[in-house]
């Protein structure tokens, strides 16, 4: 009796490569990527995702190498792929530390750099102002489709940079680098009008207790710096929005850069 489906190894090996490969790069994104890489979204649920889009998008892949998993040519591309998806959730990844930053010059203006606690996606301990400045632009991310632009962008990766067993080059670190030297300018721009008014009051309370010596700065400066603060903070929150926006388009465009960086 004939079998009704047979394979040889080499077909095996063919289909393992296109989905394997364009797995390991989708999941490496999905593990640094916002949104796809917090501690709230399971493990199971990531690797489900990204064999799900693996499926998807390795019919519209062209000519895989020819090269063998089990080989230190296939290994070499495999770990290429863990690069290339990383480097394209590290550059996305820009935009939410500038917030954070932001976040943190905030809270230790308005004097509350002792009101922190654990975070589990930076493994640290992180300012309840941080936290709260995150926690919005996940919500813008999310309300402007930014998590299905990423994945748009995750399956124009494969044409902006295939799948070779060639050697990535060295202009995508370097361009990965330069956006995250951005980092601190992007979180003290956003943070700057804070920044301004609580140091002009405490200016101003600084010459007044020179001027009256019997009025406790002390007593009075902590309670008038936190409601100023908190106040300050919600002006800045209607105008977070159109802040991070075109930085999210722009981070959407770095990455393709940083690709094409790494492309020879």
């Amino acid at each position: 009796m004939q079998p009704v489906f047979s394979a040889t190894s080499g077909q095996l090996n063919l289909w393992l490569v296109f989905f394997l490969w364009p797995f390991v790069r989708m999941l490496a994104l999905i593990s640094t990527a916002p949104i796809f890489s917090e501690h709230a979204v399971p493990r199971r649920a990531k690797v489900a995702l990204a064999a799900l889009l693996a499926i998807v998008v390795a019919p519209t892949l062209g000519a895989m190498p020819a090269v063998p998993i089990v080989s230190a040519a296939g290994f070499w591309i495999l770990v290429q792929q863990i690069l290339i998806g990383a480097a394209m959730g590290f550059s996305m990844r820009m935009v939410f530390a500038a917030v954070q930053a932001a976040g943190e010059y905030a809270g230790l203006q308005m004097g509350l750099s002792f009101a922190s606690f654990f975070d589990p996606t930076s493994g640290g301990n992180t300012m309840v102002v941080a936290r709260l400045l995150n926690v919005m632009a996940m919500l813008i991310f999310l309300a402007v489709d930014g998590h299905l632009m990423l994945v748009m962008v995750l399956a124009e990766s494969f044409q902006a940079l295939p799948i070779s067993d060639a050697p990535l080059a060295a202009g995508g670190w370097f361009l990965l680098a330069n956006a995250g030297g951005q980092i601190m300018a992007g979180g003290l721009m956003l943070a700057l009008p804070l920044i301004a008014t609580l140091l002009t009051l405490n200016l101003a309370m600084g010459i007044l207790n020179r001027v009256s010596p019997q009025f406790s700065i002390f007593a009075v400066g902590f309670p008038i710096t936190l409601l100023a603060g908190i106040a300050m903070l919600q002006l800045l929150m209607q105008y977070l929005a159109p802040f991070l926006e075109p930085r999210f388009a722009a981070a959407f465009a770095g990455t393709l850069g940083v690709l094409q960086g790494l492309r020879q």
